[in-house]
């Protein structure tokens, strides 16, 4: 058996044989670069950063100043439903939804033949008793002669005393008679004013200055206000008095405290959003209501304006001092939490196509619950709370709160 030559089986470790260094240069650069490319892919799969965002407003600077806050309604303080005291069919209204009137204006007629007619004749009756009374009082100066001339002739023996009795009896009877005549001439003239007054009462008047909200009877219908047959109507139209509208606002008992008669208000009307009135608290109704557990305030406004409805919502800012002159108008407003400091000065990131877009502001006085604002404008979406490491481009999510 031929000997084994073992020198045979040793591993070269010359020079030629080891790695060369930009080979071990080139795998450090590819390792790395994998190292990028796996933490690129990890943030791609962790996917865009969630967020909250809220957005930019419009806030006034009497927020800065409001110790409380209440809704409530446009109410008039004099309404009225206007009908006739009589009952009869309408005959001619002259007013319709929105028409001003002035205080004693014919709004409305009923048919009048009747009572007209009934008033016709209670003045005649009193042309018959001013008639009486002038008979009457011929009556009366014939017999005073007659008693005068009877006095002197029994005086001269000239005629009979019983004769001078039938002429002092007749002058009494004349007297009454004129009295009588009298009295019914008061009774007619009495009887003449009640009829003249229930004529008039088929004529529907305005009871005051004001404006017509609602027309609840037609040309036809029968008004019957005293009772309740069918197919009849009480009031012919509903007016109100523009010049005494109010915000009737109810608030919780546990903040009475808060509120006080003048004590200054801005009203905000759900029908103009964009605007606001000066107010002010001109009475509390003195009593609790149960149910709600709120005191009404009446809240009248400063100056009037035609826009001003009844009925309208309205919401009422009760403050602690009266807006001054430059602050009627509105800025804008964000969470102050919104706001961060970059390289120095204030930004704040706006959401926009699932980017965080990076703003610089100019932050201003305190709005209650906000910081007024500039660099941005009304509705735009703003990310909450941002964090240190948030930058512009970046991707993001929005979230529920």
């Amino acid at each position: 058996m031929p000997e084994l030559d073992l020198s045979r089986l040793r591993i070269e470790r010359s020079a030629a044989g080891a790695p060369r260094p930009k080979r071990r240069a080139l795998w450090i650069v590819l390792a790395l670069a994998g190292l990028a490319l796996a933490a690129l892919l990890s943030g791609r799969l962790a996917g865009p950063l969630e967020v909250q965002t809220a957005s930019v407003s419009t806030a006034y600077p009497y927020q800065a100043v409001t110790l409380l806050n209440a809704a409530g309604y446009v109410v008039a303080q004099r309404k009225a439903a206007v009908a006739s005291k009589a009952t009869g069919r309408l005959e001619w209204l002259g007013v319709a939804e929105g028409s001003a009137v002035k205080a004693g204006e014919i709004i409305a007629r009923l048919e009048s033949k009747d009572v007209r007619a009934q008033a016709d004749q209670a003045n005649a009756n009193v042309a018959v008793a001013r008639a009486g009374i002038l008979q009457a009082e011929a009556e009366l100066k014939d017999a005073d002669s007659a008693a005068r001339r009877a006095r002197d002739l029994v005086a001269k023996k000239f005629l009979a005393q019983s004769a001078l009795d039938q002429a002092e009896a007749r002058l009494a009877k004349s007297r009454a008679a004129l009295a009588s005549t009298r009295a019914a001439l008061q009774a007619a003239q009495a009887a003449a004013r009640t009829a003249e007054v229930a004529a008039d009462q088929t004529l529907i008047r305005a009871p005051f200055d004001g404006v017509v909200l609602t027309k609840a009877a037609n040309v036809g219908d029968t008004v019957t206000p005293f009772s309740a047959a069918m197919d009849t109507r009480g009031a012919v139209v509903t007016m109100a008095d523009m010049a005494t509208l109010e915000v009737e606002a109810d608030v919780s008992e546990s903040n009475l405290e808060k509120v006080r008669p003048g004590q200054p208000c801005e009203i905000q009307l759900d029908a103009l959003p964009d605007q606001r009135f000066a107010g002010e608290v001109s009475r509390l109704v003195p009593t609790v209501d149960r149910s709600k557990a709120t005191v009404m305030a009446k809240v009248r406004f400063v100056r009037k304006d035609a826009r001003i409805l009844p009925e309208m919502s309205a919401k009422v800012a009760f403050l602690s001092r009266p807006v001054a002159a430059g602050e009627e108008k509105p800025s804008l407003a964000l969470d102050p939490v919104a706001v961060a400091d970059r390289n120095g000065g204030k930004v704040v990131f706006l959401m926009m196509e699932g980017r965080a877009r990076q703003m610089p502001v100019q932050v201003g006085a305190k709005l209650g619950d906000l910081v007024a604002v500039s660099g941005v404008k009304a509705g735009d979406r703003i990310i909450l709370n941002p964090p240190p490491g948030l930058k512009d481009g970046d991707s993001v999510k929005q979230v529920q709160k």
